[in-house]
Order: structure tokens, then C-alpha cells, then sequence
């Protein structure tokens, strides 16, 4: 009599980019065992850098792209969840946070008890990684769990 492997629970990361979407049909491709829970999140960036300026003028297009960034956060998590949906061995759900993405997913992780965190890569280097960060390489440092970072095959440079 031959075990079957335990059901997972997989927090994916996407932000809607290439990047995230390489991540997400990973995720889809895969034979999973029956039960196998994932959920979608996205994070809407709401930490405002801290830059002294007299007029306001950062601040209102600060709010704007804020408020651009919740508009399209539920089709981030949605177009994840039907392609997973696809998926007949898994339970999808999803989920919008809030706060600096590294910071959310982590928590999110430790929140849920995730099994697996599944990031997608920019793949950004240099001068372009120092200056924006790297949210899949900070998750990779500091997931409760095991994190698989995807890079996208078609990679842009």
C-alpha cells in the first residue's frame, strides 16, 4: 500500500507582472496532492518613503498611485486564481494586503502556516536591485517556510 503525500498549503506571491505570472503556471503545471491549498495574495505598497517636500506635490502622487495600486489588485489575485482553478487538486483562495510586500508576504506566511512561499524573480542586478530591492530575495531570507523563487524563461533585462 503506497502513502500519498500530504496535502500543502502554498502562499503565492504576485504583483501581476511577466515575473509573477511564470510563478503562477509553475505552480499550475504541477501534480500537487489532492487538498493542497493555495493562496493568491498580492500587496498593495501603502509604506510612503520618507522624502521631506514643501508642496505636496509627492504626497498627492503618492495617494494617486496608492489608489491605482487598489484598483487593480483584486485582477492580480484574480487571474492567478483561474488559472489555478484550472488546477482539479486545488482549493485556491485569495487575498489583498497591505504594507511593504516582503514584510506582508512573510507575515502572511507565518499567519496561515504556510508549507511553501512561491515568488516570481524580476531579475534585477546591479545598480537596478540595490536602488528597488528585491522582494523575493528578502522572502528567500526570511519565509517561516520553504520559498521557490521562478524565474520567467523570457527574462528582460
Amino acid at each position: 500500500m503506497s502513502a500519498s503525500a500530504p496535502a500543502m498549503k502554498i502562499l503565492l506571491a504576485t504583483d501581476g507582472s511577466p515575473y509573477s505570472e511564470a510563478a503562477v503556471r509553475s505552480v499550475a503545471a504541477r501534480p500537487w496532492p489532492p487538498g493542497t491549498q493555495v493562496e493568491v495574495v498580492t500587496v498593495v505598497h501603502t509604506n510612503v518613503p520618507f522624502v521631506p517636500e514643501p508642496t505636496s506635490v509627492g504626497a498627492a502622487a503618492y495617494m494617486a498611485t496608492l489608489e491605482e495600486d487598489r484598483r487593480r489588485a483584486p485582477g492580480r489575485v484574480g487571474a492567478a486564481e483561474r488559472l489555478l482553478g484550472e488546477h482539479g487538486a486545488l482549493t485556491v483562495a485569495t487575498k489583498i494586503l497591505d504594507g511593504d510586500p516582503h514584510k506582508a508576504v512573510i507575515e502572511e506566511a507565518e499567519r496561515w502556516h504556510a508549507d511553501l512561499v512561491v515568488v516570481g524573480s524580476h531579475g534585477y542586478g546591479g545598480v537596478k536591485r540595490l536602488m528597488l530591492g528585491s522582494v523575493s530575495e528578502a522572502v528567500a531570507r526570511h519565509a517561516p517556510c520553504s520559498v521557490e523563487i521562478v524565474r520567467s524563461p523570457a527574462r528582460a533585462a
